[in-house]
């Protein structure tokens, strides 16, 4: 059974029990265990490679577990992805720290716990001097190849100007001098940006990295393995997923052969290739109008969900499809109206004028591929809670189980973040 036809046997037994929530996340596991096998498949001429998921794209708890369990271990960006991947079952050298901004604190823990670390810029390796003594962990150092930017700005991180890594160009003497002064230093790490950042990009900055690394090592045997980043962009126009990891590996080793050789080892760092299109938001439709002779569809998903499509719609485009309340699609002739969210700003659509059979109240409104960033990276405006995330499986039957990932945030736990236990600890005006 294809991920198309899973999902369809979801969103029927979902709406069949009358959701109980006016929207919802859920997650194909199926999906996630064949998108990790294609990774693990296509990878397979580079030799060794540690995978992990970009926790920062569903840092859910219980997806983290089940990546675990199936190989995948994690990159952990704050203290927070952390200390989540950690109750996953994810710690150690099972974890890869990334950040721009790590505190001294941070840096302690991953030491202590023998995680790896990639510092992200010269004060960085100045503070880990202090603090290194005898490493278990994997230390690295991020590097901006700067290679340039892919198609949306915000995203990429190769650029001459980007915050991230310490640019190549501009210190490459540098570069080589701190590794020759820290013979503890053995990984270098890439990463050129997401989603709108092709394979040909991401595989210059990967040769520009290997480059260095052979430098490096000529010198004497220093770097043993390089952090490969993640960003193979996904297709969100249809049901095809775009380039692929086979696509992605061969390019990568048609720019630098040497790959292949066995002298070094790999990490890569994927998120939204591996759950975007493993995902979906389902919402309720509460309303409808029509304004200036435009019909309008008031829903449950906006900008607290799907922040990045509201705000950059040319972008982060999403397939939406109409359905009844029992799940089934809508049928008759398709109507430009847009797709409203919640929040109390006119730009919070989740699409504008876009062609659907004519949704009336108690429809289902289903915005695809959202496996990937739209259930973690909550947006709280308004007050608005996190809606609920489900897991799926469907038998060879059709029967679906589901399996709980997220209880939706509750009134008492939205007003408890609102500092509800400080009322009238300030001083009366």
């Amino acid at each position: 059974m294809n991920r198309t036809d899973r999902k369809l046997h979801a969103l029927a037994a979902a709406a069949g029990r009358d959701l109980p929530d006016p929207m919802a996340g859920f997650v194909d596991l199926a999906g996630i265990r064949e998108s990790v096998e294609d990774l693990t498949k296509a990878f397979a001429p580079l030799g060794r490679v540690q995978h992990t998921v970009a926790a920062k794209a569903c840092g859910l708890a219980p997806v983290l577990r089940y990546l675990g369990d199936l190989g995948v271990d994690a990159e952990v960006a704050s203290p927070g992805e952390t200390a989540v991947a950690e109750a996953a079952g994810l710690r150690g050298a099972r974890l890869v720290l990334d950040s721009p901004a790590k505190t001294r604190a941070e840096l302690a823990h991953a030491l202590a716990e023998g995680t790896a670390i990639n510092a992200d810029n010269f004060q960085e390796l100045a503070r880990l001097d202090d603090l290194v003594t005898t490493p278990r962990s994997v230390l690295g150092l991020r590097i901006n190849p700067q290679v340039g930017a892919g198609r949306i700005g915000d995203t990429s991180t190769a650029t001459p100007t980007s915050k991230f890594g310490i640019p190549l160009r501009d210190n490459r003497t540098a570069i080589i001098d701190a590794f020759a002064r820290r013979p503890w230093l053995t990984r270098l790490h890439v990463h050129v940006g997401s989603q709108g950042c092709p394979p040909e990009l991401m595989a210059d900055g990967v040769a520009a990295v290997h480059a260095l690394a052979e430098e490096i090592n000529a010198e004497r045997r220093q770097v043993t393995s390089i952090d490969l980043g993640g960003g193979l962009p996904v297709n969100f126009a249809s049901e095809d997923p775009g380039p692929s990891y086979a696509d992605y590996v061969a390019t990568l080793l048609a720019k630098v052969p040497a790959l292949a050789d066995g002298r070094y080892t790999f990490v890569t760092e994927f998120g939204r290739s591996l759950l975007a299109k493993n995902g979906f938001l389902v919402s309720t439709v509460e309303y409808t109008k029509v304004a200036g002779g435009r019909p309008i569809a008031v829903t449950h998903a906006g900008a607290q969900v799907a922040a990045r499509t509201v705000l950059q719609p040319e972008h982060w485009p999403l397939r939406l499809t109409a359905l009844d309340a029992r799940g089934r699609p809508k049928t008759g002739p398709e109507v430009p109206q847009d797709i409203a969210g919640p929040l109390c700003f006119a730009g919070d659509l989740l699409a504008k004028e876009r062609p659907l059979p004519l949704l009336e109240p108690g429809d289902l409104v289903v915005a695809h591929d959202t496996g990937a960033y739209y259930f973690g990276a909550h947006y709280a405006y308004n007050t608005l809670p996190r809606p609920a995330v489900h897991g799926f499986t469907v038998t060879e039957r059709g029967e679906v189980e589901f399996t709980p990932i997220r209880r939706a945030q509750s009134l008492t736990e939205l007003v408890a973040d609102a500092g509800a236990e400080y009322v009238g600890a300030l001083p009366e005006a």
